[in-house]
């Protein structure tokens, strides 16, 4: 434990309301972003590192953030993507045997503001009951009126296109050159655990950025296709809902998850709207249609498909319910081996309840060749 005097700080809302908290370690100013919160009691690691929490104020509702350090298997991409974090109470030891450092030093070294000693419990449900709205996280606390103009500056989550913040620049590979069946992934936020899961199904996959063309996709001669995760409102990814609907018109199987889930409902007219405060969490129940069966699946969205426009849609069947609020959690194209899934099958963190979803990706890909 580092013994030094630490810093004042506060959370600002952008409806005025203020929760106070302290510095975490020795990174000071301001970050601003959307407020939301994560249910999940570990996997606080591959959470920073989701790039679909880009641009984010993370509220971890764990008590205890930082206890077990860091490990560095345990990212979902290269570097830190939520915009700052808020905790309860920030650990500044690391006391697992396999840690590769303490939390602070991985916070440090990409220079991300993080704030502890705060009512986490009254903040969550705060945004439960007002909803997701931005946010400022500050050491700066004695000028709110400044924060306060700064704030309503910055740009609201809805209509906001983030995939180009974290998708990469040019395409890379990842997997056994070697192998079985051929992906083109489109990347618009992709997890590492992603590609995992399709490679040690015997995948070799080329991932594209987020605006390439059908004609590059289609380049790499794929067995199928797959729609990633990611950041921001999926109604401004144009490039990739086009792209998507040339998919469609060829047949081929296409698998879809998170962002790709609501890119493939918008390359089939329908519609896409922002939650109250979205689905973000380890615990979420989620019941497939097609088997009966109950699913507890890892989740991470703001934004949802519009389910009455997916139900009347002749070519789509809902296949799967988030049992809390009923929303539509997957669909599947009832002319093509296409589906997605609104949850992460892929976890990390969270539980394998269905990971079978990869599995029924490569039986689609097997029928289809």
């Amino acid at each position: 434990m580092k013994y030094q005097v630490r810093k004042n700080a506060l959370i600002l809302l952008a409806d005025g309301t203020i929760f106070y908290g302290k510095a975490v370690g020795d990174k000071t100013g301001s970050a601003f972003g959307e407020v939301c919160f994560n249910t999940g009691m570990t996997g606080y690691q591959e959470i920073f590192t989701d790039p679909s929490y880009y641009g984010q104020l993370m509220v971890t509702t764990n008590a205890h953030i930082g206890n077990y350090g860091v490990n560095n298997e345990e990212v979902e991409s290269e570097s830190v993507k939520i915009a700052g974090l808020i905790c309860r109470n920030f650990s500044y030891n690391a006391s697992r045997v396999d840690s590769d450092g303490t939390l602070e030093d991985f916070l440090s070294a990409n220079n991300l503001l993080a704030i502890s000693d705060v009512d986490t419990r009254a903040l969550v449900n705060y945004i439960r009951d007002n909803g997701a709205m931005n946010a400022v996280i500050t050491t700066e606390v004695d000028d709110i009126e400044a924060l306060k103009i700064q704030l309503s500056e910055t740009p609201d989550m809805k209509g906001l296109e983030l995939a180009s913040k974290v998708s990469t620049k040019e395409p890379y590979f990842y997997g056994d050159e070697n192998a079985t069946y051929k992906i083109s992934a489109l990347d618009i936020g992709i997890k590492k655990n992603i590609l995992r899961n399709l490679a040690k199904r015997d995948c070799y996959i080329k991932v594209f950025p987020y605006n390439s063309s059908f004609s590059d996709i289609e380049s790499f001669n794929p067995d199928g296709y797959f729609l990633s995760n990611g950041p921001g409102d999926p109604e401004p990814l144009k490039e990739a809902i086009a792209t998507t609907k040339e998919i469609l018109n060829t047949g081929k199987p296409l698998f879809g998850i998170c962002l790709g889930h609501q890119v493939l409902a918008l390359a089939n007219g329908i519609s896409t709207y922002k939650m109250h405060h979205g689905h973000r969490g380890i615990n979420h129940p989620i019941m497939n249609l097609i088997t009966g069966k109950g699913e507890i699946t890892s989740q991470n969205h703001g934004f949802a498909i519009n389910k009455e426009e997916a139900e009347a849609h002749e070519d789509v069947t809902i296949t799967h319910i988030h049992l809390n609020d009923q929303t539509a959690a997957g669909i599947k194209m009832n002319s093509k081996p296409v589906f997605s899934v609104q949850y992460h099958p892929e976890a990390s963190p969270g539980p394998h309840d269905a990971s079978y979803l990869f599995d029924d990706f490569i039986t689609n890909i097997k029928n289809s060749k």
